[in-house]
């Protein structure tokens, strides 16, 4: 039995956007967290695999993702703590593209610290 792979990521898609358009904002910002994550391991992966395309694919989607983040700050009911966020998200995507360039893995892994330290806040703040 064989799967039909167009099938089943138009599947995952519809699946996708379901929960996308049901999502509160604050369900978004950490579906975007999850999302960057996800991209930035599996980039890890390929530079240890040497896969250059696998690489470039899955920084430039993290990048994209952090850009999202950014572009969901609202400087004037977040003040400082948002001006912060926009400096760092600026520091993740240049960071993101010295570890394209330098193949750095170690770069990669110093954004996702930062953003599971943001995400991590982001929840408790979920909570409260």
């Amino acid at each position: 039995m064989s799967v039909n792979l167009n099938a089943l990521r138009q599947y995952q898609s519809v699946g996708l956007a379901s929960a996308v358009h049901a999502a509160s904002p604050q369900q978004l910002i950490t579906m975007l967290f999850d999302g960057v994550l996800g991209s930035l391991a599996k980039a890890k992966g390929a530079i240890e695999r040497n896969d250059i395309q696998g690489r470039s694919t899955q920084l430039n989607k993290a990048t994209d993702i952090v850009l999202a983040l950014k572009d969901y700050l609202d400087h004037e009911k977040g003040g400082e703590i948002a001006a912060n966020l926009d400096a760092l998200y600026d520091y993740m995507v240049r960071s993101i593209s010295e570890a394209n360039r330098e193949v750095n893995s170690e770069k990669v892994q110093e954004v996702m610290d930062l953003l599971l330290t943001i995400k991590s806040g982001w929840a408790q703040m979920e909570v409260s």
